[in-house]
């Protein structure tokens, strides 16, 4: 889900701000531990592909999960204090929360993936293939933080979504508006002046 927050927050952005001062604006982005995003990406799509494969993955795949948040939310820390971030940290940190107390997994309402892919909810019953997610059942803690929400047409991809997802992207949102949109007033500002001198 965290893609789609960066691919909307990108379009609004270029719009309100020119493709131009957009591009120019994602070029000068320094982000504290940015290089952390990147290899935790790469390890989550390893751990995905090889779950079945690999035996050592597959019982210690929640843990491994929680290490990875536990790296990501120390890298949105170290960005607190710019715009967005503290949305971000919140979201991040409540799917962390729900997983962390369910086994290292993501609940998952079985009545809204059913919306989704009715087929995918009987999978989630076998550890075996079962990976990040886990049946949300009357034993899970903090049911209302796990994945409840799902998203259909219009919206244009199936997805089912937790509560930290939304704030998450949330926080995605207002930091890019506020990187691109800074740039495309501080490119206005510098133009308005060298037509005064």
């Amino acid at each position: 889900m965290v893609y789609d927050g960066i691919v909307i927050g990108l379009i609004v952005g270029w719009i309100r701000a020119g493709w131009r001062n957009g591009l120019a604006a994602l070029s000068q982005i320094r982000i504290r531990g940015g290089w952390i995003f990147p290899v935790l990406l790469l390890i989550q799509l390893g751990l995905y592909s090889l779950h079945e494969k690999v035996q050592l993955i597959r019982d210690y795949n929640g843990y491994m999960f929680m290490v990875i948040y536990v790296a990501g939310l120390y890298m949105l820390w170290l960005n607190r204090k710019e715009k967005g971030f503290w949305w971000i940290f919140v979201g991040v940190g409540l799917n962390f929360l729900v997983m962390l107390l369910n086994g290292g997994k993501m609940p998952v309402s079985a009545d809204a993936i059913s919306v989704i892919d009715p087929t995918y909810a009987a999978t989630l019953t076998d550890t075996a293939i079962a990976s990040k997610h886990a049946l949300l059942n009357d034993s899970t803690f903090l049911p209302f933080l796990a994945d409840i929400i799902p998203l259909t047409l219009p919206y244009p991809r199936n997805l089912v979504i937790s509560i930290g997802d939304v704030i998450m992207n949330f926080g995605i949102f207002i930091y890019l508006q506020q990187i691109l949109l800074a740039h495309k007033h501080r490119s206005s500002f510098v133009e308005t002046n060298s037509h005064k001198i």
